[in-house]
């Protein structure tokens, strides 16, 4: 199972989640982007639907899947 670790950190003259290269919107407080990295953590460990996709590789190649809405990451809020 895919890990998502969402970390608190000092950003754009805020407080910012940052998770996978990705930051958040700066928020004024530390407390406001934990809260904020607590919600996006809590969003994207709940299972959904299932649905098809498609998508193009590095190398200009489609693929077509079937990915299971019950298929979400583990996720965690450090910070």
């Amino acid at each position: 199972m895919t890990k998502i670790i969402y970390k608190i950190v000092k950003h754009d003259g805020g407080w910012a989640y940052e998770a996978n290269g990705t930051f958040s919107e700066p928020h004024r407080s530390k407390d406001e982007a934990r809260a904020a990295a607590k919600l996006a953590a809590a969003e994207q460990s709940t299972a959904g639907e299932s649905a098809s996709i498609s998508y193009e590789d590095e190398k200009g190649h489609w693929h077509h899947e079937e990915v299971k809405g019950s298929d979400r990451p583990e996720t965690e809020v450090d910070g």
